[in-house]
C-alpha cells in the first residue's frame, strides 16, 4: 500500500491543505525525500525528473521545520528564472494555507526591486529568488541572512553558468553551519563539480527512477521530413490537436520568432516565449496560455522553465536538442501530475541515428510518428486558408463600384459552385508554389 504524507511526518496542517489541492498519494520523490529532509541532519541532493513533484519534496518540509518565533530569513529558495519561481512560491502558498504565520516572500528578477525591498522590511520566513536579484538586494544591503538555516538550489542544471559566478557571494552572506538542498533533474559534471565544492562531504543523495508518476505518461515519438516540408507538417500535426495545449520548442529567439510568426499567419492560437521579450509581455503570454486564451507556445528552453500547466498535452522538439537534459526538461511539461502527454521530436534524415543515443542515455523508448501524405498536407493547407478567409475582417473601404463588379463576376454561381472553384483555385495555387520550391536538378552534357 503507498504511503501516505502523514506516514512521511508531514503535519495535519500542512496535510488540510494537501487533501484541498487533491494531492494525496506522495511521489517516489516525495516519499524519499521528506523524511530525510524533516531531520534536518546532512546537506542533500535529490535527482528526479520535471514533474516529479520535487517542489512538494522540499517544500513541505521546509514549511515544517521553519520556526515561527523568529521574524528572521530562514530559508532561500534559489531558481533559474522568475516564471518557476513564481510558480513554486504560488505552491508554497498554497500548501502553507493553514500556516497563516509562516511568511513567505518572491524576490526574483525582471520586475522593479523597490517593492521587493518594501516587502522584506517586513518579517519573512522563507524567501524564493533568482540569483541576480538576491545578489543585487545582497549588495544594496536590503536583506539578512545572517540567521538563514536553508539554502534551496532547485533546477541546479539550469543555474550552473549563474551559479558559477555568484554563489560564493550569496554563501559568504550565510551562517557557516547552514544546510543545503540541491534538486536537479539531470547531474552533469558541471553539478557534480558544485556539490564537491559547496556540500558537506557527508551529504546524502537520492534519487527517483525514470518511471515516476510524472513521465511514465510520456510516449515519446519522432518524425523525420525535409527542410522544406517542415512547417507544413507542423501545421498538420498542430491542426489533429486543435483544443489541445502544447509547446513548441525552438533552440533560438529567431527560430521562435520566425516559427511564430508563421503560425499566427496562418491563425493558429500561438505566441512566442523568449530571453529577449520583456517581462510584462511574458506575463501576459504566460496569463494567456494559463487561462486558455491560447492553446500554443513557441518557447526557447530556459523561457519555458516554471511552466506548470497540467492540461499541456503535447510538446514538439522544433529542433533537436543538443544535450540529452535539455530533452528531459522539455518532455517534462508534458503528462504531469499523472497525466498523458506526447513528446514528438522533429528530425531530418541526417539526425535519425541520434535517437539511439537519446534511448541509451535516457533509459526511454522512441517509436516512429506516422507522417502525413502530400494529399494529407494540401488538404490541411486548403483548411487553413479557409480559415484565414474566415476569419478576415471586411475591408469597408473597398468601393461600392469596385465590389459590383466584383458581385457581378460571381452572380450566377451557387455557393457550393464559389466553394469549389475558390478551393480548385486554391489547390492549383498550392502545387505551382510548391512546384516553384522544389531545387532544379542540373543535368550534365
Amino acid at each position: 500500500m503507498s504511503k501516505q504524507f502523514a506516514d512521511l511526518g508531514i503535519q495535519e496542517s500542512i496535510i488540510k491543505a494537501l487533501d484541498g489541492l487533491k494531492i494525496v498519494v506522495p511521489t517516489e520523490i516525495q516519499q524519499k525525500t521528506i523524511p530525510l529532509l524533516l531531520s534536518n541532519t546532512n546537506d542533500f541532493v535529490g535527482l528526479a525528473k520535471t514533474g516529479t513533484g520535487k517542489t512538494a519534496a522540499f517544500g513541505l518540509p521546509l514549511l515544517q521545520l521553519i520556526d515561527t518565533n523568529i521574524p528572521v530569513i530562514q530559508a532561500v529558495i534559489l531558481v533559474p528564472t522568475r516564471e518557476l519561481g513564481h510558480q513554486i512560491f504560488s505552491n508554497l502558498e498554497a500548501f502553507a494555507k493553514y500556516l497563516p504565520e509562516v511568511s513567505i516572500a518572491a524576490t526574483c528578477g525582471g520586475i522593479p526591486i523597490k517593492p521587493q525591498i518594501e516587502r522584506l522590511s517586513n518579517p519573512t520566513h522563507i524567501i524564493v529568488a533568482t540569483p541576480g536579484r538576491l545578489i543585487d538586494l545582497i549588495q544594496r544591503s536590503a536583506i539578512n541572512l545572517k540567521e538563514t538555516k536553508f539554502l534551496i538550489l532547485d533546477e541546479a542544471d539550469e543555474m550552473v553558468t549563474i551559479l558559477k559566478e555568484g554563489l560564493d557571494e550569496i554563501i559568504a552572506e550565510l551562517p557557516k553551519n547552514h544546510k543545503t538542498f540541491l534538486f536537479s533533474a539531470t547531474l552533469p559534471g558541471t553539478i557534480k563539480q558544485l556539490i564537491q565544492n559547496y556540500l558537506n562531504k557527508n551529504v546524502v543523495q537520492v534519487s527517483a527512477d525514470m518511471q515516476t508518476v510524472g513521465n511514465q505518461g510520456i510516449d515519446h515519438q519522432y518524425i523525420v521530413v525535409d527542410p522544406i516540408e517542415k512547417l507544413d507538417v507542423l501545421m498538420h500535426f498542430l491542426t489533429s490537436k486543435e483544443g489541445e495545449r502544447g509547446i513548441i520548442f525552438c533552440k533560438t529567439k529567431a527560430a521562435v520568432n520566425k516559427l511564430a510568426k508563421n503560425l499566427a499567419i496562418n491563425r493558429f492560437s500561438s505566441g512566442a516565449l523568449h530571453g529577449s521579450l520583456s517581462q510584462g509581455i511574458r506575463d501576459r503570454i504566460m496569463e494567456q496560455f494559463r487561462e486558455g486564451h491560447i492553446n500554443i507556445l513557441v518557447a526557447t528552453d530556459l523561457a519555458a522553465r516554471g511552466i506548470d500547466v497540467k492540461e499541456i498535452s503535447y510538446v514538439v522538439n522544433y529542433h533537436l536538442p543538443d544535450v540529452y537534459e535539455v530533452y528531459v526538461h522539455r518532455s517534462g511539461r508534458t503528462a504531469r501530475a499523472g497525466a498523458k502527454g506526447l513528446s514528438l521530436t522533429v528530425l531530418q534524415q541526417e539526425e535519425v541515428a541520434e535517437i539511439a543515443d537519446f534511448e541509451a542515455a535516457l533509459g526511454i523508448k522512441f517509436t516512429k510518428f506516422q507522417k502525413p501524405t502530400a494529399e494529407n498536407i494540401e488538404e490541411n493547407n486548403a483548411l487553413l486558408w479557409a480559415k484565414q478567409i474566415f476569419k478576415t475582417k471586411p475591408n469597408h473601404e473597398v468601393s461600392a463600384d469596385f465590389k459590383n463588379k466584383v458581385k457581378t463576376i460571381f452572380h450566377h454561381l451557387t455557393k457550393d459552385e464559389l466553394i469549389e472553384k475558390l478551393l480548385a483555385n486554391q489547390l492549383l495555387q498550392t502545387k505551382a508554389d510548391s512546384n516553384a520550391a522544389k531545387p532544379v536538378k542540373k543535368f550534365k552534357n
